[in-house]
Parts: C-alpha cells; sequence; structure tokens
C-alpha cells in the first residue's frame, strides 16, 4: 500500500532509503493525472501508441507503467515474454482496461508540494531538464542509428528520478543540496548528497530500479559506472549538457560538452552545435 512519506532527516542507510522510498506514494504532474482521467472517458477510442505519448511527457508517471509492467510480467511466463523496456510495450503488455483499472486517479506533485513552493520549482527545474536530457539522448541514439533509441530516451527521462523522489519525499533536505550547490558551483552533485544524506541518489536509483524490477537494459543505460558503453555515453552527455544549459548555453562546461558529444557522433564540433539547437 502506497503511503505519504515526508522527511525531514536523512535516513540511517541505502537499505533504509530504499525501504522508504519503495513503500511511498509517487505522484505526477497535474496535467498528466487530468489527461488520464481525460481519456478514462474515452477509453474505448485511447490506444496504446496515444497514451505512452501521453505518460511520457512525465518521467515519475512513465517510472509507475514501467514498474507496474515488470511487475505484471514476473507474475506471468516470464521467461517467454521480453522485458517491457517503454512505455508502449509495458502498455501493450497490460492493456487498455487494465492500465486504466490499475491506474484510479493519481495523487499529483502539486497537491503533495502544495505547502512547499521552493520545493515544487526546484522539482519543476529537475523534470523540464530530464525532458531536455529525453530528447537529447533520443537525437544521439537516432543519429547513431541504434536499435536501442526508444529505451535510451526512456533512460535519460528516468536518469534522475532519485533526485525528483527526493524533492517530493524530503523536500527540506532537497532545498539544502541545491543550496550547497548554489554556494559553491564547483562542488559535485554526489559529494553534496553525501554530505547532507548520507547516500549518493545513484546509487539509491540503482538499488529501486532492481527493487522494481525493471528491465536490466533500462537500468544499465541508466548507470553512469559503465561509462565507455556507447548507449550509456548517449544518455550521460544528454544529462550533462542538459544539466550544463539549464541556465543557457554559456556555462564553462559547455565546449567539453561538445568535444565529447562531437567525439560519440563522430561530428565536427561546429556541425554538433548545430544539430544541438536543433534538438532543442
Amino acid at each position: 500500500m502506497s503511503e505519504r512519506l515526508r522527511l525531514t532527516a536523512p535516513l540511517p542507510s541505502l537499505d533504509a532509503w530504499v525501504e522508504a522510498f519503495a513503500r511511498a506514494e509517487i505522484p505526477v504532474l497535474a496535467e498528466t493525472a487530468e489527461a488520464i482521467e481525460y481519456m478514462r472517458a474515452m477509453e474505448d477510442d485511447v490506444d496504446a501508441h496515444g497514451l505512452a505519448q501521453l505518460i511520457e511527457s512525465d518521467p515519475l508517471m512513465t517510472l509507475k507503467v514501467l514498474a507496474r509492467a515488470n511487475e505484471l510480467k514476473r507474475g506471468r511466463s516470464a521467461g517467454l515474454m521480453a522485458d517491457p523496456e517503454t512505455v508502449t510495450a509495458a502498455l501493450v503488455l497490460m492493456g487498455i482496461t487494465p492500465f486504466f483499472r490499475d491506474f484510479g486517479r493519481q495523487a499529483t506533485l502539486e497537491e503533495a508540494l502544495a505547502d512547499h513552493e521552493e520545493a515544487l520549482l526546484g522539482l519543476s527545474r529537475v523534470m523540464q531538464r530530464a525532458e531536455r536530457s529525453s530528447r537529447y539522448a533520443l537525437g544521439f541514439a537516432a543519429h547513431r542509428a541504434d536499435p536501442d533509441a526508444a529505451i535510451i530516451h526512456s533512460a535519460a527521462l528516468l536518469h534522475d528520478f532519485a533526485e525528483m523522489l527526493l524533492w517530493v519525499h524530503a523536500p527540506d533536505l532537497a532545498l539544502k543540496i541545491a543550496e550547497l550547490q548554489e554556494q559553491d558551483r564547483h562542488l559535485r552533485s554526489a559529494i553534496a548528497q553525501r554530505q547532507l544524506l548520507g547516500i549518493e541518489l545513484a546509487d539509491l536509483e540503482q538499488a529501486l530500479m532492481k527493487r522494481w524490477h525493471l528491465p536490466d537494459l533500462l537500468t544499465r543505460i541508466t548507470n553512469d559506472k559503465h561509462a565507455r558503453d556507447p548507449q550509456v555515453r548517449c544518455v550521460h552527455l544528454a544529462v550533462r549538457l542538459a544539466r550544463h544549459t539549464a541556465r543557457g548555453w554559456d556555462d564553462a562546461a559547455v565546449p567539453d560538452d561538445l568535444h565529447d558529444i562531437a567525439e560519440l557522433l563522430n561530428l565536427s564540433p561546429e556541425h554538433t552545435l548545430r544539430l544541438l539547437h536543433d534538438f532543442d
């Protein structure tokens, strides 16, 4: 049973963080919740592709659907089915009517953080960054003619979902991390997280993906520790660029990003920059 969670102090271990976040309710964007209700009223006209397009605009709804589909797969003849690695595949596995049955009216982020406007703003920035990351990653994968482009898109969209959940479930702690990094622009996220949470969010994210039995390919592509893998590199560089350009293209780290992306795509830096602006 999902429950509301509001942490004000760090938990004692990674396992404790996983347990708390795995049990907690995951709210979604209000516009996602409203659109699902609109589609529910016309269920007979809804297909998996159209519903997937709606869900994929919301990282946390994407997470919920993939987790539910993989839970269902484990309860069936698991060895006979491929892992549902995209939202469309998840919806095909679930079926439209069972989707609407399993996902009733959704709790919203706006309701969950109604008393914490700063946290809602911080969360909005992370979600906007995730959307840009997913566009870049899809563009890189398409340029490389990667057959797993749709999964790479999902991996980039979900890459920072633990940070999103921190803003939802522990907004004061998320705000303190943001303030630390605002005071010191050179402070790495992982160091700030260890300092204030006792864990790194990347480790929490990987542990939650395993707990929810998300597909191995999706879990691997989301893991920055496999940095030499070209698919991981697509996601990692997309996330890095979206982070560095969140306030504009004049960040000091952007030239390095451009160099590395040009190398990945086998293009000149000038051509790469034109391509990135097209993706944007």
